[in-house]
């Protein structure tokens, strides 16, 4: 059976040592009596609920799956899923991040997220459930009437209703100027929808009292296209005048998703059929609303992966410490075994320390991110604003996409530490992995955040704020121009920042003639991105951990940072070379191949 330990001490290191958080959260209003005892204390309770009530439903929770009542279009989630839900709401954890005007904590962001790491890496499917609730309670926050507010934001900051989200239609995926659900007005100023959805995790359930739905509908007179999508708020139950529950709304699950992984999760096909709602923000205007959901999915999921990586690499280690296979090729390591651990061997100690460098590294990105939009949308000064939402846009696709994807390689190569045992069930690994494909499909394919990257973000302000980013880099590297014992992680990211410009301006100079040229980069670009933002994370840690072992600091932590820092830079970055030579090779190759595909 696989274990799960809370990755405390590096979630502090990141926090206090690396970002030291307390210091730029002190400078934010509402977060001025902020301090790192209680952030840690909170974190330290949350991993408790995490190892000992979320990660033993699991493996369960995968192998029994929901099931769809079709009489009643009502959903049952895997046993001890709704009494783990209750004990979440009953520690207060669904408020954690949330805003005190509605009976929020109004603890920093970076605390919850810090919290859902924790809760993805000991059941993904789980956390799917009340982890949308954050989207969508953002989005009425930022967008909804006073109205909307007072019904919705108390009840779903308690946790006794959730959220979703409802975008995606049969016919069009990502592409949501096609959709088809209409809304048509009534004359008590709300909305008729009818229409169908696909892929809605956490559709229905039975863990919360009510589900409130965000929803994307035309008007009857909206303009075509993504212009004439509106956004609107349709509840599981309407809710009456005084705030109890009334009579069952017109959206139901028509059908569960079979999927591969996730199982545990309702993955729903919602009909709305006449159900009613009421337009969040104006009409045609529902992309604002959304995007603010969107966004907010688009971390989640970056750290869903984190999570799945962080527990695939425990339980590989764990594995490959205990099993005993082959002698060392240089030489007996356990002599008074029949054969030496696995850890003894190159191959596998690279699978291990790809999945820790790929962890470690996207905690301190996640960890930065959330210390942005805190800035974002807290920071007196309206120019850190500002400039922290530039940032955050930036690095919300790399995020999504490079965390995913890296997600995928680490579960994978921990499946495989485990050699055959890693494809049977009961060893855990196998769910890790298959849980891990779809945070690479949903909330916008990783191909689609990365023409966002670089269409959007780098290409649509002609490189301003990845220049931003290559200042931190410089401002780094010069801190360090002097020390030697940095050149092995400065020398690599410095040389990178510097070629990114080159990069950039190349492939967009190509796009402007032929636009395929930045859709035939666009994926190793954003590799090479994160790589960048990965490398400066890891100079960083290593930064730290040098610091403290130079004054005399015996925690073999910062041993044990420094070398995974070495490891990175010797086999994982170097990959840039050949992605920038594959992005440079064109379209030509991808498009001129009608006879390979006749």
């Amino acid at each position: 059976m696989p274990s799960y330990t809370p990755p405390l001490r590096d979630m502090q290191f990141v926090m206090h040592e690396l970002l030291h958080i307390v210091d730029d959260l002190q400078q934010i209003p509402k977060h001025a009596d902020m301090d790192a005892d209680t952030i840690n204390a909170v974190l330290e309770e949350g991993g408790k609920f995490a190892s000992e009530v979320l990660f033993p439903l699991n493996i369960s929770g995968d192998a029994e799956g929901c099931v769809l009542d079709p009489k009643t279009h009502s959903v049952t989630t895997p046993k001890g899923f709704k009494d783990a839900y209750a004990q979440y709401v009953a520690g207060g954890w669904a408020a954690l991040g949330c805003d005190p005007a509605y009976g929020g904590q109004g603890l920093p962001l970076i605390v919850n997220q810090m919290f859902y790491e924790m809760l993805n890496s000991a059941n993904q499917a789980w956390t799917m459930y009340p982890g949308l609730t954050h989207g969508a309670y953002a989005s009425l926050a930022a967008h909804g009437t006073d109205e909307q507010k007072a019904t919705y934001l108390h009840k779903m900051t308690s946790g006794q209703w959730t959220g979703t989200m409802c975008l995606t239609e049969p016919h069009c995926g990502t592409d949501l100027g096609l959709m088809r659900t209409k809304a048509e007005l009534q004359p008590d100023g709300t909305y008729r929808l009818t229409g169908n959805k696909i892929f809605i995790s956490a559709g229905e359930h039975d863990m919360s009292e009510n589900i409130v739905h965000l929803v994307l509908a035309r008007l009857s007179d909206a303009p075509p296209g993504i212009k004439g999508v509106s956004l609107f708020v349709v509840p599981k139950f309407l809710v009456k005048a005084d705030g109890s529950l009334g009579e069952r709304n017109g959206i139901y699950c028509g059908g569960i998703e079979h999927k591969m992984g996730i199982k545990a999760n309702a993955t729903c096909q919602m009909v709305l059929d006449g159900a009613v709602g009421s337009m969040v923000g104006a009409p045609n205007k529902g992309m604002n609303g959304m995007f603010v959901m969107m966004n907010a999915a688009r971390l989640g999921v970056g750290n869903q992966s984190l999570g799945l990586t962080e527990v695939a690499y425990q339980n590989a280690l764990a594995y490959a410490k205990d099993r005993i296979q082959m002698r060392s090729l240089s030489g007996v390591k356990a002599k008074d075994k029949a054969a030496d651990p696995i850890i003894v061997h190159p191959d596998v100690r690279k699978m291990l320390l790809t999945a820790k460098a790929y962890a470690e590294g996207g905690r301190a990105l996640q960890a930065y991110g959330a210390m942005l939009l805190e800035q974002e949308h807290g920071h007196p000064d309206e120019q850190v604003r500002k400039d922290a939402g530039e940032m955050l846009a930036m690095l919300t696709p790399i995020v999504k996409a490079f965390i995913t994807d890296n997600g995928w390689t680490a579960t994978s190569g921990c499946l495989q530490v485990f050699g055959g045992h890693g494809f049977i069930k009961e060893w855990g690994m196998e769910q890790f992995v298959r849980d891990a494909r779809i945070n690479m499909i949903y909330e916008g394919t990783n191909t689609i955040q990365s023409l966002d990257l670089l269409g959007r973000k780098i290409l649509g302000n002609q490189g301003a704020t990845l220049r931003k980013f290559g200042k931190l880099i410089g401002k780094l590297a010069k801190e360090e121009a002097d020390n030697a014992s940095m050149k092995e992680f400065i020398g690599p990211v410095a040389t990178l920042g510097e070629q990114m410009t080159q990069f950039t301006m190349e492939i967009g100079m190509k796009g402007m003639q032929n636009p395929d040229e930045v859709g035939a980069a666009a994926v190793d670009y954003l590799r090479v991105a994160g790589h960048m933002v990965f490398g400066y994370f890891w100079a960083r840690m290593a930064q730290v951990a040098l610091r403290e072992i130079e004054a005399g600091n015996t925690d073999p932590f910062y041993q044990a940072k420094l070398q995974t820092a070495r490891f990175y830079f010797a086999k994982l970055f170097p990959e840039t070379a050949t992605l920038m030579q594959t992005a440079r090779a064109g379209s030509a190759v991808l498009m001129d191949t009608d006879a390979v595909f006749a």
